[in-house]
Parts: structure tokens; C-alpha cells; sequence
């Protein structure tokens, strides 16, 4: 397998699962060709995993099952009453569910969709997240105006943080050290220090905070206000805002895309999405869905979102590149899907190490990586250290094998 490039990407393609690779590069110009790189570490595609959205039902108390590469419902599983977050861990084998009315958690083992275990939490328990590690699960208890941390190991709460009145939603931050809860009724941001369980930092937002979001580097948290029809952007290291972007009538749900250049609101009174150019902090497209939009989240390769449509009792589905629905998935009463309700390993990369050497003696080796999104979109990056060790990507191999 070769390929040739005069400065844009190699795609690689025809490559066999289970079959180790490695990969050599060669220096061409005018004068001649330089010899190969030392042979890069090997790596081995793999079959795709498949992925699942889970969307809680809230008034006919199960959970909808939908394999996102076929948009189709492929379980429902009963759970708790009226269920209304969804955390789903980072190795998508467990599904944290919400049940505002039994004031309690549902865990779904996802390979069976059978629940496995039932965690009780405080009153009307709404917004869950997962930590990074998978260790950790965080409930919004409403009426009790605290978070309950669950031991996602024993399945059993370990502390519960006193926060803002009416907490609503929760987002962990991707180093797995701070937990932003949204206080509708308090209009402020709770950041939670996940190793005291203390909470180090109040934030005065908008108007009824509902639905965060932290951008894949942690340094942005996107809240939307449901009262003021508008989000709040917070620096997190500041805790301070620093925009304020309008958006449709009571948003809701909010979820930034892989690579943080995208939020996506859902806004339960417009029956739209509103997109955000994170860069700008204004909209750049509003693509109409169902009938009142709860929760939204973008699928692991950054290409579709899926909307939740608590009164069209639906999915929509649409394309992010064009803003267009694509597909609408007929669920059960009431969805909500509060939360990132799709499971599976999110944009992982493997065997990500740089060897080798290089024929200029000032650039020290070429690595490559295998990339494996829970979409199902797999590739190849070839990528270049320099002495100082910073990275300089310079070919990619996307699907197909």
C-alpha cells in the first residue's frame, strides 16, 4: 500500500481488520527522494463499534434504544418513573437514568438493556454526568437543591453536595476535576471540586439555567437560560462570563461537538436548534426539528445531532455539515433525553506513540495513531515531533477498511 502527497493527506485505504501495519515515509523534491523513516509502530483496524443513543421517555417510563448507524429503535427498557437525564459512562457500557418521580437512578447494563441496579438519589432528580473515568456519576436532586455523587463501582452514593436552588443540569469538565451544575431557580453555576465534593465557585449566569455543556478542552462552559432565551459562556478558569449569545424561545438542552467549534441548543418554545460558532459566539445556522426540543447532543464524529422532541414523541436527526434533518426516529410518550445520551467510546486514540527517526537531524520521529470514534468512523493520522515535542500532523486515513 503506498501513496503520494505533495503536502495534503495520504488516504490509505484497502486496509484488512485484525492485520498489523506499519507505515514508512519518504522526503521527494526536485533534487531527489531522501531515504525512509524507520518503520512507525504498528496498528491494527478493527471491526467498529456500534453505537446507541438512549432516550428517556418521561411519560411512558422506559428508555428507547436507538442504534444511531441504522437511526432505528432497537430496545425499550423500563426504568423508573418519569426518567429524565441520561449519562452514559465513557466506555458506553453503562447508562445512568434519571427518575424524577421515584427519586432514583436507574443503571442500565447497555449489552443487555437490562437494569442492573437502582441507586437512590435525593428529590426530583434531573441533569446527570459521567466522569471521564467512568468512576464517578453526578446527579442534580432538584428539590433537595444538592448533587449526589455515585460510586459507579458499588452503584452507592458517596456524598451529596449542597449547591444553588434548583439545580437542574450537570457537565463534568474532560480532566475529570470539576463538576458545573446550572441552579434554575438561584440563576447562578455551581462548580463542584471533585476531589473535596466542595463547591469552590459560584457564577452568576441568566435567567432559569437548564442545560450545560464544556467544550472538549474545559476552558469554555455553555449554559443555557432558559428564562432569558439566551447562553451564558464562562471561562472556566476565570469562573467569569464572557458572552452572552441569543437564542430561541426557552432554550434547553445545549452539547458542543468534538473538536469545540459548535454548540447546539435546543429551544423547547421555537422548535428549533440554534447553532453557535464558538469562535464568534454568535449563531451561524437555526435548523427547525420537532415539537418542543429537550435534549441534543453530537455523535462522536462530529457529523450529526440528535434531537430529542418531547411533544412529537421523536428523534430528529440532522447533518451538521448542511443543517438539515435527515432522519426523524419515532420513540416513545414524552421523550427528554436531558443529558449526552449516546454511549460509546468517544474519538479514542491507540497506540498513539512517536518512534523512528527522521532524515533532518533537527526533527526527532514520526508516530501514527488509529482513531476510533463511537460513530463508527475509523482512521489512520500520521504525526511528526519535533525536539521540542510538539506535534505536527501531517497525514490522515479516514473509513473504509
Amino acid at each position: 500500500l503506498t501513496g503520494v502527497t505533495t503536502g495534503g493527506p495520504i488516504i490509505v485505504t484497502g486496509l484488512t481488520n485484525g492485520t498489523a501495519y506499519t507505515f514508512t515515509v519518504r522526503a521527494t523534491n526536485a533534487i531527489g527522494a531522501g531515504p525512509p523513516s524507520a518503520p512507525s509502530n504498528s496498528v491494527t483496524p478493527a471491526a467498529p463499534l456500534p453505537s446507541f443513543a438512549y432516550i428517556t421517555n418521561q411519560s411512558s417510563n422506559n428508555v428507547s434504544v436507538i442504534d444511531i448507524a441504522t437511526n432505528t429503535v432497537v430496545a425499550t427498557v423500563a426504568v423508573g418513573a418519569a426518567p429524565f437525564g441520561v449519562g452514559v459512562n465513557p466506555a458506553g457500557t453503562r447508562a445512568f437514568i434519571t427518575n424524577r418521580s421515584s427519586n432514583n437512578v436507574s443503571v442500565i447494563d447497555t449489552t443487555t438493556n437490562a437494569v442492573v441496579a437502582t441507586v437512590v438519589v435525593g428529590t426530583d432528580p434531573q441533569g446527570v454526568a459521567v466522569n471521564p473515568a467512568g468512576t464517578r456519576a453526578y446527579v442534580a436532586n432538584n428539590v433537595s437543591n444538592n448533587v449526589s455523587v455515585i460510586d459507579t463501582t458499588t452503584n452507592t452514593v458517596v456524598a451529596a453536595v449542597a449547591v444553588g436552588n434548583f439545580p437542574f443540569g450537570v457537565a463534568v469538565n474532560p480532566a475529570g476535576t470539576r463538576v458545573y451544575v446550572g441552579n434554575f431557580n438561584s440563576d447562578t453555576v455551581s462548580v463542584i471540586d471533585t476531589a473535596t465534593h466542595a463547591v469552590v465557585a459560584t457564577v452568576a449566569v441568566r435567567t432559569n439555567p437548564r442545560g450545560v455543556a464544556l467544550n472538549p478542552a474545559g476552558t469554555r462552559a455553555y449554559v443555557a437560560n432558559r428564562g432569558s432565551d439566551n447562553v451564558s459562556v464562562i471561562d472556566t478558569a476565570t469562573n467569569t462570563v464572557v458572552a452572552t449569545v441569543a437564542v430561541g424561545f426557552l432554550p434547553y438542552g445545549v452539547a458542543i461537538n468534538p473538536v469545540g467549534t459548535r454548540a447546539y441548543v435546543a429551544n423547547a418554545n421555537s422548535n428549533n436548534v440554534s447553532v453557535i460558532d464558538t469562535a464568534t459566539n454568535t449563531v451561524v445556522a437555526t435548523v427547525a426539528v420537532g415539537v418542543r426540543p429537550s435534549g441534543v447532543v453530537v455523535n462522536a464524529a462530529g457529523t450529526r445531532a440528535y434531537v430529542a422532541n418531547t411533544d412529537s414523541d421523536d428523534v430528529s436527526v440532522f447533518d451538521t455539515a448542511t443543517n438539515t434533518v435527515v432522519a426523524t426516529v419515532a420513540v416513545e410518550t414524552g421523550p427528554i433525553a436531558f443529558g449526552a445520551f449516546i454511549g460509546g467510546p468517544s474519538g479514542a486514540q491507540l497506540n498513539q506513540d512517536y518512534s523512528g527517526a527522521w532524515s533532518n537531524a533537527s526533527e526527532s520521529g514520526w508516530g501514527l495513531s488509529v482513531i476510533r470514534g463511537a460513530s463508527g468512523l475509523y482512521g489512520i493520522i500520521m504525526y511528526h515531533y519535533n525536539q521540542t515535542n510538539n506535534p505536527t500532523w501531517y497525514f490522515m486515513a479516514g473509513g473504509g477498511f
